[in-house]
């Protein structure tokens, strides 16, 4: 499941509501399940999920949509199904009960189908006629102000996973080369760091401060990094405490998302667990739920036991909202303290 916050988009009938969908979400959902949720005339939250199998029972997915929609503070909601018939009714009906048993109004129900749309809960024929209506989204004034408003939609969810994959190729290499020499360059760091400094721990803090603060401020001036600054970079995240100064300098800005986004693709795979959890928290603080989702599925693929990646999967699986955090770093987020004493546990 993702969910997202978004900037406000003017909704005045169904076919504003259908053109708003793909721009709340990032991308145009395919055999998904949307609730947008409203709080009086304002979207305030919109959350998807994959279309049950035919043979699962929708019912439980249906509880956990609404429960995150009922935790945003919303009123009411609209539920939207795209896909064959046989598939979307079950699943939108168990989620307009789900919704109606935790105190929401549901204002519609609609189903997309092949570039038409009926609703569930009309049945005047001539604003519903029983062979749906035809809509088109790249003609609504919802899609006009998104694009004014910089907002994007992907044409699918794997056009969005692609935005976190991996670099291939010559540049592959050309990384894979710049690890060997960044870790070469590590072991020298620390060999050289005095007596004194138990393990090389506040020598590679230092590094690790300088290389982020060198990645900021290239990012600022909208310069990339080169290869073996992301190979250094890459390697420093993997001390703890280099990550948790990153994590304190992250937020929703998009030179935050820019940055992380950009590491991720290029560091080694066994490097991807820091810049992809930092990129998700990113993603999530700006509203961009979906990115953060597919940035988590990558790290959580490769780095199942990455407390910070279940931390913040389990912040976007719950629906807590971004705004919880209003005033990072200076408040703490959920549950942080409960992960890391877990992790520590796992490490003895």
């Amino acid at each position: 499941m993702t969910s997202t916050e978004r900037p406000r988009l003017a909704v005045r009938s169904p076919a504003d509501l259908l053109a708003a969908v793909p721009y709340l979400l990032g991308f145009h959902p395919a055999d998904s399940v949307v609730a947008v949720a409203l709080r009086g005339r304002q979207i305030i939250f919109a959350a998807r999920a994959d279309l049950p199998d035919p043979s699962e029972d929708p019912v439980e997915r249906a509880r956990h949509l609404a429960g995150v929609i009922h935790r945003q503070g919303a009123e009411a909601a609209t539920v939207v199904g795209y896909g064959p018939p046989d598939r979307v009714t079950p699943t939108v009906d168990a989620v307009r009960a789900a919704l109606a048993g935790a105190g929401l109004d549901v204002l519609d129900a609609l189903r997309v189908t092949d570039g038409r749309w009926w609703s569930y809960l009309c049945a005047e024929t001539d604003c519903c006629p029983p062979e749906g209506r035809p809509y088109d989204p790249t003609a609504s004034t919802v899609t006009a102000s998104a694009v004014f408003a910089g907002q994007v939609a992907l044409p699918d969810r794997a056009a969005l996973v692609a935005k976190v994959s991996p670099v291939e190729g010559p540049a592959r290499a050309a990384l894979s080369a710049a690890t060997d020499r960044a870790e070469r360059r590590l072991t020298e760091l620390i060999d050289e760091a005095p007596a004194s400094d138990l393990l090389g721990g506040r020598t590679l803090r230092a590094a690790g401060v300088a290389a982020i603060r060198e990645a900021q401020r290239r990012q600022r001036r909208d310069e990339r990094l080169d290869d073996d600054e992301v190979a250094w970079l890459g390697l420093l995240l993997t001390h703890l405490p280099v990550r948790d100064h990153a994590w304190e300098r992250t937020d929703g800005r998009d030179r935050d998302i820019a940055l992380w986004t950009d590491v991720l693709r290029r560091v080694e795979p066994e490097l991807t667990a820091a810049p992809g959890a930092l990129l998700a928290f990113a993603a999530w603080r700006a509203g961009q739920g979906a990115l953060a989702a597919v940035a988590l599925e990558r790290v959580l693929d490769q780095h199942p036991d990455y407390s910070l990646a279940l931390l913040l999967d389990d912040l976007l699986r719950r629906g807590v909202p971004p705004s919880d955090l209003d005033g990072w770093p200076s408040v703490g987020v959920p549950g942080v303290v409960r992960h890391r004493k877990r992790s520590r546990r796992r490490r003895r």
